[in-house]
């Protein structure tokens, strides 16, 4: 079993794989400062209570964009199932021609989310929208050039913002609002934040389509925490929940 682990600024994402398949998943809130031995216990911990053997994981991958955390997840993966983890980051093996100006700018959970949209649809044009702390848009063609994409703030983010710069707004749940036109506070802060999502995503992947792909269409995947609460919006084609596992489990498997 290989046990594929996404380190997000706000939570750890991990899935277990078993003959190329997702067979149970998990999510843990983490902190700068958590420990090797705490991530280690509860991996452990999540393994044993989906009613399999730690002992059985043969590898671990890992794809980060909190570089502090990197060396506690690595001494725990040593420590209590006694591998070495393999690290998406520059120079490993992805399968992509990334056109970045910078390539080594590019963030491990958004080569991840190609590789893992290159694996399922091969030969397709897509743009990628992640629902995470930030949401970010990537563009792969056909031929598996990374071409970049857009990063904007997360809907977490900006409820946040109002909660935390405003003297009266309050914090409220994320959900998909049954009507643009708030009659309340919450249900217009809710409203906001679904819909003002929603436009920037329908003109972002609208500008790319028109500059990348020469009128062309190409597929438009969503994936990450949020994306169900968009899979009746029509501006997707496919809602795939755990892209970036599946980049992650690629990405070990080219490098072997």
């Amino acid at each position: 079993m290989i046990l594929c682990l996404d380190v997000g600024n706000t939570q750890l994402y991990g899935g277990l794989f078993k003959e190329d398949k997702v067979i149970f998943r998990f999510r843990k809130v983490m902190n700068k400062g958590i420990s090797s031995d705490e991530i280690g216990i509860f991996l452990r911990s999540v393994i044993r209570e989906n009613g399999l053997d730690p002992s059985d994981v043969s590898r671990i991958a890992y794809c980060s964009v909190v570089p502090d955390l990197n060396h506690s997840l690595e001494n725990s993966c040593r420590h209590y199932f006694d591998l070495e983890p393999f690290s998406l980051k520059p120079g490993v093996k992805t399968g992509l021609k990334i056109k970045y100006s910078n390539p080594g700018e590019v963030g491990a959970d958004r080569i991840a989310d190609a590789i893992g949209a290159y694996t399922l649809f091969p030969g397709k044009d897509i743009i990628i929208v992640d629902f995470g702390t930030a949401t970010t848009i990537e563009v792969l063609t056909k031929n598996r050039e990374y071409l970049g994409g857009a990063i904007v703030p997360g809907m977490k983010i900006a409820m946040q913002a109002l909660e935390e710069r405003t003297a009266k707004l309050p914090k409220v749940e994320i959900v998909k609002p049954t009507k643009a036109c708030g009659r309340s506070t919450i249900e217009s802060i809710q409203s906001g934040l679904y819909f003002g999502n929603l436009g920037i995503i329908k003109e972002i992947t609208r500008m790319i389509t028109k500059e990348s792909f020469e009128g062309g269409k190409p597929m438009i995947i969503g994936t990450g925490g949020f994306s169900g609460l968009y899979r009746d919006s029509g501006v997707f084609d496919e809602i795939i929940p755990d892209l970036v596992l599946d980049g992650i489990y690629k990405a070990q498997e080219l490098n072997k």
